[in-house]
């Protein structure tokens, strides 16, 4: 009688290295399983929103089996500066270096350049690795917005919307970011809408309001001091009340606790780090908010 053969078992998988994974630019055909990255670390990134991104700055995406596994972006201001956000790996890819790979690439397109992100704390050994220094934090408030109490304007201040005199805001975001910042407020000014702060007739800030994630996004914020900048920001949240509202604002601006009193609640904190020498902002205004955390 012959013997049986025997039975086969499946083999084992391959495990995946970093050799099975490609770099290449990113495109538009990739925003839909960019934006399921981002949904992964629940992040609240619309399609729209990494549209926008992406035909403002430029993007490398890591591809394996013709899946889309990882992502980074990184945005030029002026000649001098950049930053660099969207640094997803997808969990089934952790721990593999993929990190690390995104980052050289990046650094490399941009190179010359200070490079300046926002570090989550998970990400922060890797950017220390790379020789990012902290210099600042973001916090995050978000919720629905309430009912808001009145500015406190002080004698000749008036807040208003922009008009076609205001074409020394994107100068004036320059100033206050210490790098070229013309070319970003023009493009956030035709996603939204701009509000500005005038002392005696002369604008001397404003605040920006555009659609992003679950609801509305109030930056950038830019006043010559905090409570120019309560002005602005009062003026937006009253605007949208019932609505979704977020800020990002920065450690320095003080305005974290206010936001919490005003029953926007502290979600999240980054750390603000460059890479190269940090730039020189002006002293008549001041980047109290972000228009989003990855363009810093």
């Amino acid at each position: 009688m012959a013997t049986p053969a025997p039975i086969a078992t499946p083999a084992e998988p391959r495990p995946v290295s970093t050799d099975d994974i490609v770099l290449r630019a990113m495109t538009a055909a990739d925003l839909e399983a960019t934006t399921e990255l981002s949904r992964e670390q629940g992040w609240p990134h619309r399609p729209e929103d990494w549209a926008f991104f992406l035909e403002q700055g430029e993007g490398v995406v890591a591809v394996c089996g013709g899946e889309i596994v990882g992502s980074i972006m990184g945005w030029r201001y002026g000649a001098d500066f950049a930053s660099i956000g969207l640094v997803i790996v997808s969990n089934k890819m952790q721990r593999r270096g993929l990190g690390g790979r995104l980052m050289q690439a990046m650094l490399d397109r941009l190179e010359g350049r200070s490079v300046m992100l926002n570090a989550t704390e998970a990400g922060l050994p890797l950017y220390q690795k790379l020789g990012f220094v902290a210099i600042g934090t973001i916090h995050q408030h978000q919720a629905v917005a309430g009912a808001m109490p009145l500015a406190e304007l002080r004698p000749g201040e008036r807040v208003r919307p922009s008009g076609g005199a205001d074409d020394m805001l994107g100068e004036l975001y320059s100033r206050a970011a210490g790098m070229d910042r013309a070319a970003l407020f023009e493009a956030l000014a035709g996603e939204g809408s701009t509000v500005v702060l005038t002392r005696d007739h002369v604008p001397v800030g404003f605040a920006q309001l555009r659609r992003f994630g679950h609801g509305w996004s109030i930056g950038p914020v830019v006043a010559p001091d905090a409570e120019g900048a309560k002005a602005l920001i009062l003026h937006w949240l009253a605007t949208n009340s019932g609505s979704f509202c977020r800020l990002d604002v920065t450690g320095a601006s003080g305005l974290s606790p206010w936001l919490g009193e005003l029953g926007l609640p502290n979600v999240d904190n980054v750390v603000t780090m460059v890479r190269g020498p940090a730039p020189a902002t002006g002293t008549d205004a001041t980047v109290m908010a972000l228009p989003a955390q990855c363009l810093g």
